[in-house]
């Protein structure tokens, strides 16, 4: 499967704002062993905070803001990111599966995944909105909305006897054109209900999703990359919604209602008398 490698020219400054933006409260990235996720708010750079909640990481978006899943390679080696958003793949548009294509990420290179990839030259900006107006919505796949995620490939490596082989090609007085990937071209873009997530009280019906957003310039290339195997070597899968929502369903601690920043030592809180109520 021949897969899309973001371009060298392509901005990549959101990495410089990590570190402002991290929260006590909560982790700021999915911590994968291949990769590493983030959730950018790109109307103000911020970073939104990941809480951890019943074996699953959320966060709460913005209605209207535009955002960005950032990738981080973590290796030392190639890797293959088949990046899914509301259970639709974001470069195909096709309904989201494991074999389809996706972005290329150098050794330690971070890039933002910032939109429904429209062209090799565009996209169509992610931005959250309610969910009836998500673009897997208004393509009758409203069943997954709320959840991203990344299905990271190793690339396969070769074979003792290949790499023989390309050393006496170089030492040719000739060049030997090399053998073909298995990947192929780029895939072509290819149910009704409501998504509803679950608090105490009962159901809570999923208020965000991911809407098709205004047309933005990013470049990307292609190249080829074949799996070292059709499973992937790891999976990260982020779920969000509206703050409102996640307060609800108890995603997001509260405090006399308002998110409370745990102490490590809460009883050394200074004695003094306190006002009275």
């Amino acid at each position: 499967m021949s897969s899309i490698r973001p371009s060298i020219t392509r901005r990549l400054v959101l990495g410089a704002l990590t570190s402002a933006a991290l929260l006590a409260t909560a982790p700021a990235m999915a911590e994968g062993q291949l990769v590493d996720v983030r959730i950018i708010n790109r109307d103000n750079g911020k970073i939104l905070p990941m809480y951890p909640f019943k074996g699953d990481l959320w966060v709460a978006g913005e209605p209207g803001a535009r955002y960005a899943v950032q990738l981080h390679n973590e290796t030392r080696g190639r890797l293959l990111n088949v990046v899914s958003v509301d259970g639709v793949n974001v470069v195909s548009g096709e309904t989201a599966a494991f074999e389809q294509t996706g972005y290329v990420l150098d050794s330690w290179q971070r890039y933002d995944v910032a939109g429904w990839r429209k062209s090799s030259k565009e996209i169509a900006a992610f931005e959250f909105t309610r969910a009836p107006r998500s673009y897997a919505a208004r393509t009758d796949r409203p069943d997954d909305v709320g959840v991203i995620g990344v299905a990271v490939f190793r690339e396969k490596q070769p074979s003792w006897r290949e790499r023989e082989e390309e050393r006496r090609s170089e030492r040719d007085t000739y060049e030997r054109s090399a053998p073909a990937s298995k990947s192929g071209a780029i895939p072509k873009s290819g149910s009704t209900g409501k998504s509803f997530q679950f608090d105490n009280n009962g159901p809570v019906e999923q208020e965000l999703g991911t809407g098709h957003g205004d047309r933005e310039r990013d470049r990307v290339g292609k190249t080829e990359f074949e799996r070292r195997s059709t499973r992937p070597d790891e999976i990260i899968r982020i779920r969000y919604d509206s703050y409102d929502n996640l307060v609800d369903m108890g995603v997001i601690p509260t405090y006399r209602g308002r998110p409370r920043d745990p102490s490590a030592f809460p009883a050394q809180r200074p004695r003094w008398v306190p006002d009275p109520r």
